[in-house]
């Protein structure tokens, strides 16, 4: 179509040129004294316009001449502009392929090649970011390679970039890459140094909570290394069966570490409150407090949400013993009140699971505290049968010996130790 208005188009200045000067008969007449000359109007026309050409294209020849220093600059430029596009491309490469020693090479030559333009005056726009990168990769292929004085070199030469203006967006991964190199040194401390100073969006993230978590890992900082964890599994950084027990693994790391009852109740309430209620947290716990001399009606309290519903399918059967052996516990310890509240708890378990020994065992023991002598007779004597648990049996066959004995029946007592014995 373009073709055909354009064949058009020199049709009709072809017919114009014609009409125009077929029947031209225009004259021009010039002076000189004393002679005239006379030139026909068509030819004086055809000589201005071959002179024009004449003269344009001459123009066009000098310009042409006087730009070739220019242009073989620009193609200097532009030479040295697609070596640097190239070495990063084979720095990136290698690197990514590990060869190592060719990458850092690549990306030194990059580093080279830029510095002898900017020596010249012939800097890229972006050559501040293109230095940094180079210098940055440069820097990873070094520590692939253990080779530290290298690496710190080139990051320091790529710390110094990116804290210009133009190449300030790099200044975030450049240190986020510091506390990568810092964590693979196992060096926590470092590590933590440089995510300190990050900005705080950049703090937030996924990377940045990643590093910041695997640092406190290393660092056996569980308490900071738990709210990261609870902050990634928010942000779907683990999935939700892995992020509940990585939480539930901290927790418990969590109270094992406490070594007081002051440092106990500090961590119980660093937890959430879904935590608390996690049963192996909860018995964990109640566990460790006992074990430091704590407040026995404080561990029932943490662990009474897991008694609420004692049958429930998210208890298995050694975590119901646990449960179990820390009521007895805390009803055994020395300065527990009794409590006749948890045993109206226990009878109404009983009345839906009537057949369980392990409440049978327990309501037993609370009914020892509460010299309730008869009736922990009979409980102890139905759950000893049933009882699977050989460490239970045993406390069960000398609960029942303690009350023969304060019956003054040395027979069934001895009989109760011997059972307890063979147990």
């Amino acid at each position: 179509m373009r073709f055909a208005l354009w064949l058009m188009a020199l049709f009709g200045v072809a017919v114009a040129s014609a009409l125009f000067a077929g029947d031209n008969q225009g004259t021009l007449t010039l002076y000189w004294p004393p002679y005239r000359v006379d030139l026909s109007l068509n030819l004086v026309l055809l000589g201005l316009a071959l002179t024009f050409l004449t003269l344009h294209l001459a123009l066009r020849g000098l310009a042409g001449l006087f730009s070739i220093p220019q242009q073989a600059r620009r193609w200097r430029l532009s030479y040295k502009e697609r070596t640097i596009y190239s070495g990063l491309l084979d720095t990136i490469s290698h690197l990514v392929a590990g060869r190592y020693v060719r990458a850092r090479k690549a990306a030194e030559l990059v580093v080279a090649v830029e510095d002898a333009m900017l020596s010249s005056g012939d800097a890229l726009p972006d050559a501040a970011r293109l230095r940094t990168l180079a210098h940055l990769l440069a820097a990873e292929s070094a520590h692939a390679l253990q080779d530290r004085s290298t690496r710190e070199a080139h990051f320091q030469h790529a710390l110094d970039e990116a804290a210009s203006k133009e190449a300030n967006d790099l200044r975030d991964g450049v240190q986020l890459r510091a506390a990568r190199w810092a964590l693979e040194d196992r060096d926590a401390s470092g590590a933590v140094q440089w995510l300190e100073q990050l900005p705080v969006g950049t703090a937030r993230r996924t990377i940045a909570l990643r590093l910041r978590f695997k640092a406190a890992r290393q660092a056996r900082n569980t308490r900071v290394a738990l709210d990261t964890a609870r902050v990634l599994t928010k942000h779907r950084a683990f999935s939700e069966v892995a992020g509940a027990g990585i939480v539930r693994g901290l927790a418990l790391e969590l109270l094992r570490g406490a070594h007081d009852t002051a440092q106990m109740e500090h961590a119980w309430g660093a937890l959430e409150a879904a935590e608390r209620q996690l049963p192996d947290v909860a018995l964990e716990g109640a566990e460790r407090l006992l074990g430091l001399d704590g407040d026995a009606s404080v561990a029932r309290q943490w662990v009474l949400p897991l008694w609420q519903n004692p049958q429930t399918p998210a208890l298995t059967y050694e975590q119901r013993v646990r449960l179990v052996r820390v009521l007895e516990r805390s009803f055994m310890a020395a300065d527990a009140p009794a409590d006749s509240t948890w045993l109206s708890r226990i009878e109404a378990a009983q009345m839906a699971q009537p057949g369980d020994p392990l409440l049978q065992y327990l309501a037993g023991v609370l009914c020892v505290r509460l010299s309730l002598w008869g009736k922990a007779q009979a409980l102890l004597r139905q759950a000893i049968p049933m009882l699977k648990d050989a460490d239970m049996k045993r406390r069960a066959w000398l609960a029942m010996a303690e009350l023969a004995e304060q019956r003054s029946d040395s027979k069934a007592a001895t009989e109760a130790y011997r059972a307890a014995a063979k147990a």
